[in-house]
């Protein structure tokens, strides 16, 4: 396909682009295959280029002859294009609508994409499995690297090495994913080198209403516990939701088969619920005719500070069972690509000092977010504007970077990096040069052959 197949009328002279906090400027509007781009003749004003794929929805309006775009992105800017001509306004419209929405890996920016400056590093091969280990393998040798998942023949969404018990050998592994969702079975997350302890996450058991157990499931992850100690496992989903679950085939650990775990069911959001939410502190932030005590009242409505303080709370509790108790701790919900990586990811925050370095904080991204199988592609397909949503689309992503940002501000002086490192996270999850959050997991982006174009991390 051509993407001058998709663009009706490529220039348009004298248009005028508004935006807030600037003022507005005239000039030439120019369509190319992945950018929309408004150059202006005046002195001392920047052109506008703008990722197609930014573009979470468009209203038109029309007075007289004057046609007006409002474009709303995904990094929550609004944009205003009046332009003169009806059918130039409605043809560049289409156009837009048309190169908004290409859902085909190959035809996005980031294969096109040629960098004015010199990459110093292949951030694909920044943060490999066997480099993290390396980071362990001094302070233990329980652990081992497995390459069970060589060619994703176990599970699509691991990458094909991954840190496990050393007294779990492959086969045994190839048995614990038939009785996981998605073949996620249980791996390390985080080695707490203070005692020894361990996160690991994974997919719900497929115990189902029958009380399916699988031995070798049950010995995997009783390898991470100490003689005489229990452990924790904690189930993002309230009680009432995994007991659901195994009605579908999923389910939760059952007692009688994992004596030395306590399990703790807690209430993270998923999907629509949160997407929903932004949606709504996103329509409150844009409202400039309220007081504040009617934003206020809608900020509570949107309920963005209740998923943030869930996420946070079952964080910190992971945290203190790992460090205060003393306990190795299993987190999952259902598939394990969500809420189980907020809660796994931040609680690394909280205990890892490396993790709150520029370096350890992007090797944890790669390592708990884009290796892990965070669903990007479908979670980040739209953002708060757009009419036409989809069950599978959800701000996991930036829920996580804002709980950051809550821990950020609570201890600066914690950090070496600041809020501008986490709002450049967000814009390039949604829209990008790089291809670093194209696809749903590592299989699909070994397949897309994305280790040919640039990586936000090089």
């Amino acid at each position: 396909m051509e993407f001058a197949e998709l663009i009706k009328t490529p220039r348009v002279d004298n248009v005028v682009l508004h935006r807030p906090f600037y003022p507005a400027v005239e000039g030439t509007l120019c369509l190319t295959g992945h950018h929309l781009i408004l150059s202006s003749r005046q002195d001392n004003t920047e052109e506008l280029w703008l990722l197609h794929s930014n573009i979470d929805a468009i209203d038109k309006r029309f007075v007289g002859p004057l046609g007006t775009i409002i474009i709303k992105c995904k990094d929550f800017r609004i944009i205003q294009l009046d332009i003169p001509g009806m059918e130039e306004c409605l043809n560049i419209a289409s156009s837009i609508e048309a190169l908004s929405t290409l859902d085909s890996i190959t035809l996005m920016y980031p294969f096109f994409y040629r960098p004015m400056f010199e990459v110093i590093e292949d951030g694909w091969h920044s943060f490999l499995p066997e480099q993290e280990f390396e980071l362990y393998s001094s302070a233990t040798s329980e652990w081992r690297l497995s390459y069970v998942n060589k060619e994703f023949a176990v599970c699509p969404s691991y990458p094909p090495i991954v840190i496990v018990p050393k007294a779990m050998d492959d086969e045994a592994l190839r048995k614990v994913a038939t009785f996981r969702h998605g073949g996620r079975f249980p791996v390390l997350s985080y080695y707490h080198k203070k005692n020894g302890m361990v996160i690991m996450r994974s997919g719900q058991p497929l115990t189902g209403t029958n009380g399916r157990r699988c031995k070798e499931d049950e010995k995997l992850i009783n390898a991470t516990l100490r003689a005489g100690k229990r452990g924790y496992i904690i189930d993002t989903r309230p009680l009432n939701v995994a007991q659901q679950a195994r009605a579908k085939g999923g389910g939760f650990e059952q007692e009688a088969h994992y004596p030395q775990w306590r399990r703790i069911h807690k209430s993270i959001e998923r999907y629509h619920i949160l997407q929903e939410s932004l949606i709504k502190l996103v329509e409150a932030c844009n409202d400039q005719t309220h007081n504040m005590d009617r934003w206020l009242s809608r900020l509570e409505a949107s309920n963005w500070l209740t998923h943030i303080k869930e996420i946070l709370t079952t964080a910190c509790l992971a945290a203190q069972c790992l460090d205060r108790e003393g306990a190795s701790i299993l987190i999952h919900g259902t598939e394990g690509t969500d809420s189980t990586l907020q809660v796994t990811s931040l609680a690394q925050i909280i205990l890892e000092p490396r993790s709150r370095t520029i370096r350890g904080f992007e090797a944890l991204i790669e390592r708990e977010w884009l290796q892990a199988g965070h669903p990007f592609q479908q979670r980040c397909a739209q953002s708060a504007y757009c009419n036409s949503k989809q069950k599978w689309e959800s701000p996991v992503f930036l829920l996580f970077l804002d709980c950051v940002w809550q821990i950020l501000r609570q201890f600066p002086c914690s950090f070496e990096f600041n809020e501008n490192l986490l709002i450049m996270l967000f814009e390039h999850a949604y829209a990008s040069q790089f291809g670093t959050f194209l696809g749903n997991n590592e299989s699909e982006r070994y397949f897309s052959a994305l280790e040919q174009i640039l990586q936000v991390f090089g």
